[in-house]
């Protein structure tokens, strides 16, 4: 943090209401050993160019908290009913150009996106409102808790909304993002904000950056790269205690799949082996999985089966199916991995793998990305990534298809009549 002139001046504040509804003494939860919002604050402090970082809180408990770690707070009214209303009071005691909103519950917030929204502010003194945003897959975009934003094509926005916008009338592909609860604010904003009146979109989102934006006020969002998740509820608080202990998020990363490898027996079989009078193996496949990895093929993901078996049957399935890479008859599925990895073009964090037993436990070590079915047992699925609901041979590839097709904004590809025709130039199951 360093001085600067008036005009440039900014300032952090993290709000931190400690009688939050569904995780009452949030700010104080423990993440490896730190209160949370002590998380936020060391973040908030490698932002560059900052003069001033303090916490906003209504308890004492709180603020004893911030001051044991040597960081600075200050008490406000416990009457405010929105983290923008306490930085208003804030703001008489820490006088600044520039203030920064920084949410006490984002304990994964990146200190390199609060420098952009920082430096765009300062070099664009156009912009009174800034904020953040990133693409979201079709599937979280449902989620009321998820905001949107709609921007025009100089990025400011046109809407907030719980609802998904824009709406896909007829099918296409639309593009979501996420709204990101930072916010950056000139001080002449921020002197008028608590004069302004609740509009009825503000009242019926429960969104007050409406409320900006109904009285004319410009927002202006600068879009980063997805951002992990804030904490509302505990279950969003392991979320982030596993993303911080070094686990991996599934849902954050099936957007960025170009490969899947998949195992045949249990996985797209049943397991069920079966043999004719002439001794050849029969399997049982499930048409579904068939057309799930057609569509993944059609939008552009690659599909590899992984077999420590081989046979006519399996390498029929293939051929009906359109695979191009495989590897079947393996002993070391890892070293296997690699290879179907090398042939494809993916990297490990590119790429996805899905198993039922032991011997698939080497594949999911080497893989960014592991599922298990629904039937594996439990020592399997303890080590990998997601568990999906179906069981093998039941529709289970295809729950894994659809899952990836929504998290890249794909998923009009299973859902609807055109965009299945658009893009299924081959169909087989």
């Amino acid at each position: 943090m360093s001085e600067t002139s008036s005009t440039q001046r900014c300032v952090i504040v993290i709000p931190a209401r400690y009688a939050s509804t569904r995780l009452p003494g949030k700010p104080l939860a423990d993440i490896l050993g730190k209160p949370m919002i002590q998380h936020v604050y060391e973040r908030a402090q490698q932002v560059q160019n900052v003069d001033v970082v303090v916490v906003a809180t209504d308890d004492a408990r709180v603020m004893a908290a911030v001051e044991a770690f040597g960081g600075q707070a200050v008490m406000t009214s416990a009457e405010h009913s929105s983290g923008t209303d306490r930085l208003v009071e804030v703001m008489q005691r820490f006088p600044a150009a520039i203030y920064i909103n920084l949410q006490g519950d984002e304990p994964l917030v990146r200190a390199a996106d609060v420098q952009r929204l920082v430096d765009g502010m300062r070099q664009q003194p156009e912009i009174r409102v800034g904020t953040l945003c990133h693409p979201v897959g079709a599937r979280e975009a449902q989620n009321p808790n998820c905001v949107k934003v709609v921007l025009d094509a100089g990025g400011r926005a046109l809407y907030f909304s719980r609802a998904p916008i824009p709406f896909p009338r007829d099918g296409e592909r639309a593009r979501y993002l996420k709204h990101v609860g930072v916010y950056g604010y000139r001080a002449e904003v921020l002197a008028q904000y608590s004069a302004l009146d609740k509009s009825m979109p503000e009242q019926a989102e429960v969104l007050e950056q409406l409320r900006l934006m109904h009285a004319g006020i410009s927002i202006y969002a600068f879009e980063v790269e997805p951002t992990g998740p804030g904490v509302d509820t505990p279950a969003c608080l392991e979320q982030v205690r596993r993303l911080l202990s070094g686990e991996t998020a599934e849902e954050a990363r099936l957007d960025k799949v170009k490969l899947v490898i998949t195992d045949v027996d249990g996985v797209l079989t049943d397991g069920s082996i079966y043999y004719d009078a002439t001794g050849e193996c029969l399997k049982r496949f499930h048409v579904r999985d068939g057309l799930g990895i057609r569509m993944l093929e059609e939008a552009g993901i690659r599909v590899a089966v992984l077999s420590g078996r081989d046979s006519a049957t399996l390498r029929k399935r293939i051929a009906d199916l359109g695979i191009s890479a495989s590897r079947l008859g393996v002993k070391d599925k890892a070293e296997a991995c690699r290879a179907l990895m090398a042939e494809c073009g993916a990297l490990p964090h590119e790429t996805v793998c899905t198993g039922d037993d032991s011997i698939d436990l080497p594949a999911f070590r080497t893989c960014g990305l592991s599922f298990a079915v629904a039937d594996a047992p439990d020592y399997v699925k303890r080590q990998a990534s997601g568990v999906l609901t179906l069981p093998g041979g039941h529709g289970a590839f295809r729950e894994l298809s659809d899952r990836i097709l929504e998290a890249k904004g794909l998923v009009h590809i299973a859902t609807t009549a055109d965009g299945f025709e658009r893009s299924m130039t081959t169909v087989a199951q």
